[in-house]
């Protein structure tokens, strides 16, 4: 495995040299943020998708 060849143990590949708070919080924080992210853009399209069937549907009366 790669991780062997700069890392003794898989412990110390979480580890991260003393930095692995740091380098998982990281990317815990940047996976929470897209995932949000996602989510809101996903409830505006549908918000917008709906809006737009209304206003359809008023031009045609």
């Amino acid at each position: 495995m790669i991780w062997n060849t700069y890392w003794s143990s898989i412990d110390a590949f979480f580890a991260m040299g003393g930095y692995g708070l740091y380098v998982w919080g990281s990317y815990a924080v940047t996976a929470a943020g897209l995932t949000i992210e996602i989510a809101l853009l996903a409830a505006r399209r549908r918000r917008t998708l709906r809006m737009l069937a209304q206003l359809h549907g008023q031009d045609h009366r």
